[in-house]
């Protein structure tokens, strides 16, 4: 499976700032779909259906909530993103004034300690990729920490991160994000970069069984190089880097480390694979 290249009509210079609202767009229309090959093998694998009750970590926009909901499966998601989670709640539930809306079971809530009352649950996915920045895999610890005791034991738990770097070849682009931050060593100090173990790590701290793996294809494709930097940016991954310089500087360097990438007929291309762990609570 490979990503729709959407065209986006807008100018090609870097902007000199964006609000919230205009990057949890970005990451909606742009971004978001490239994981769509990650959720579709993870759901496949655990044949999620009917009796399948979801809980999602860092739910983003919806979409993967969306196709899990498509497959049958009752659906709660977190997110600490408000603008996303808005996003979200306008992708899954229907609008007070839609009264010929199907009724739908999904909850979007704000927080996780609301979305572990809102079960049991019979998985936990977590498909923001860990491994990107410093302090990411505490921070799932510590979701797991209270979402899988309220799932029930023998639960199943996904967790995801970047494959090698090798095969990835958006990984160079990314590295702008922790040289322009000055410190990848620190939270929020830009792009990390995966290790070997980041996963079974996650899982040993959260008391989880690792119970398989796999590696899935997800090429990040562009209709432009507007449309790349966008969506590259709306990831957070360079927040730090445009907090110590600014967002025109990133943009520009994002482009320029984009440009091996870029295809004869404008658009742009980058091969990627990405991790899975499947546990047991």
């Amino acid at each position: 499976m490979t990503p729709t290249l959407v065209r986006h009509h807008r100018h090609t210079e870097p902007s000199a700032s964006a609000d919230d609202g205009s990057r949890a767009r970005d990451w909606a229309e742009i971004q978001e779909r490239m994981l769509a090959p990650l959720h579709e093998a993870v759901y496949a694998r655990l044949e999620v259906g009917p009796a399948t009750r979801m809980l999602a970590l860092g739910c983003g926009s919806g979409l993967a909530l969306l196709t899990a909901e498509g497959r049958g499966a009752r659906v709660t998601g977190v997110d600490t993103d408000p603008e996303r989670l808005a996003l979200a709640r306008a992708r899954l539930l229907p609008a007070p004034e839609d009264r010929g809306s199907p009724a739908t079971g999904a909850r979007l809530v704000d927080t996780v300690t609301e979305a572990a009352a809102a079960g049991p649950h019979s998985l936990i996915t977590a498909f923001t990729p860990i491994g990107c920045a410093a302090g990411d895999g505490d921070e799932l610890v510590r979701s797991l920490g209270t979402a899988v005791p309220s799932a029930g034991r023998g639960s199943t738990v996904v967790l995801t991160g970047w494959g090698p770097p090798e095969r990835c070849a958006t990984e160079a682009v990314l590295r702008v994000a922790s040289r322009l931050a000055g410190d990848g060593r620190t939270p929020g100090g830009g792009w990390r970069g995966p290790r070997r173990d980041d996963l079974e790590d996650v899982a040993f701290r959260s008391g989880l069984r690792p119970d398989g793996s796999g590696r899935v294809a997800c090429p990040f494709g562009y209709a432009d190089m507007d449309s790349a930097v966008r969506g590259l940016l709306s990831t957070r991954l360079f927040d730090a880097a445009v907090r110590a310089t600014d967002r025109w500087q990133v943009e520009r360097e994002v482009a320029e480390a984009l440009r091996p990438h870029r295809r004869a007929d404008g658009t742009v291309w980058m091969s990627n694979v990405f991790r899975y762990l499947v546990c047991t609570s």
